[in-house]
């Protein structure tokens, strides 16, 4: 995994997720200054598996999506992997709903400023969106009980990162070519999911939960969570990290556990920016990314998102050099001992 983020508040190493600690409107940092400028790209495959379980949304421009009646702070982006198991129902219903389930059903707050009190809103709709989701999937004629998904999601509101997750997909921004991980796997093995875990009264049976998932936290899979209501330890409660973007911050990644479980988010990362400084295409590095976890042999489906903030600023592209052909004149002077020099060489 890769490092940490910086801190807006004086504590070393850890990404903010206290909305009353960041100062948007200090006039002393670069911060304000800068202005993400958004395109990303994606890309998914099969794998080894029979069958696609995994979904995937982009919006770039997320008040276009959802009309002139929404107001954000510009630029306002969308983004979410959704990693479905035992079947693909879940993960394809929570990618259809996905705008009604988090935007318009949470009446999620609205504003061209961010501030504290809009930033403490933020993080309420998207937990109920995650909440949401998964009663939905309870009531959903179409899905099974016994079929579930992770769901991963980052929201750009201005400079503001935010991320969301339940389960083992991870997001990872890349700082001046460093890895910081904007999400924790949520797996049996992460020692403070096991502790959850066993104080609600289940257990961990080889790296499975209750024997069974392979993840702690997931949407849908109510033959685990049943009866409604009741405290369970599987959860869809999402966990929250959240930045403020500088000019430092180039791209992030999102990615389901299959690219994860090959590679390190610092390995993914100096990919992707080689990529992009080489073509500054993010599907091409998505496509890259995907390329390479099936080269290390990756047992998963696979879904990349690739959200650029900002252009390279020094692509790794050298032109390629040209030889000079210089021409030179001799006098007649010159030319008439240069004769006369040839010629007795070669009478010799």
């Amino acid at each position: 995994m890769g490092a940490e983020a910086e801190v807006m508040v004086p504590v070393q190493h850890t990404i903010i997720s206290c909305c009353s600690d960041l100062d948007v409107k200090s006039p002393e940092t670069k911060i304000l200054q800068f202005v993400p400028s958004i395109r990303s790209g994606s890309f998914s495959d099969t794998g080894p598996r029979r069958f696609m379980e995994d979904e995937h949304i982009r919006i770039d421009d997320l008040s276009a999506d959802l009309g002139s009646l929404m107001r954000f702070p510009k630029p306002s982006a969308f983004y979410g992997v959704f990693d479905g198991h035992g079947g693909p129902e879940a993960a394809g219903y929570v990618r259809k709903n996905v705008l009604r389930l988090f935007f318009k059903d949470t009446n999620f707050p609205q504003t061209s400023e961010v501030d504290d009190a809009f930033l403490e809103g933020v993080e309420s709709s998207l937990r109920k969106g995650f909440l949401l989701a998964d009663l939905a999937l309870a009531d959903a004629c179409n899905v099974s009980s016994s079929t579930g998904t992770t769901a991963l999601t980052a929201l750009v509101l201005g400079r503001l990162l935010m991320v969301a997750n339940a389960g083992d997909c991870r997001a990872v921004l890349c700082r001046k070519g460093e890895a910081i991980d904007m999400s924790q796997d949520h797996r049996p093995s992460y020692a403070a999911e096991r502790r959850r875990v066993e104080e609600l009264g289940g257990f961990i049976d080889d790296g499975y939960l209750n024997g069974i998932l392979s993840v702690t936290r997931a949407l849908g899979d109510w033959d685990m969570k049943l009866p409604s209501g009741s405290a369970c330890p599987l959860t869809a409660e999402p966990e929250f990290r959240q930045i403020v973007l500088t000019e430092d911050d180039e791209f992030l990644i999102i990615g389901c556990d299959g690219i994860w479980d090959v590679m390190s988010s610092q390995q993914a990362v100096s990919i992707v920016r080689r990529g992009l400084r080489r073509h500054d295409d993010p599907e091409q590095c998505a496509k890259d990314l995907v390329t390479e976890a099936l080269r290390l042999n990756t047992f998963d489906n696979l879904t990349v998102v690739i959200v650029c903030f900002t252009s390279p600023d020094h692509p790794d592209v050298s032109p390629t050099r040209q030889r000079t052909l210089r021409s030179c004149s001799f006098s007649a002077e010159a030319l008439y001992a240069l004769q006369s020099w040839l010629d007795n060489n070669g009478s010799r």
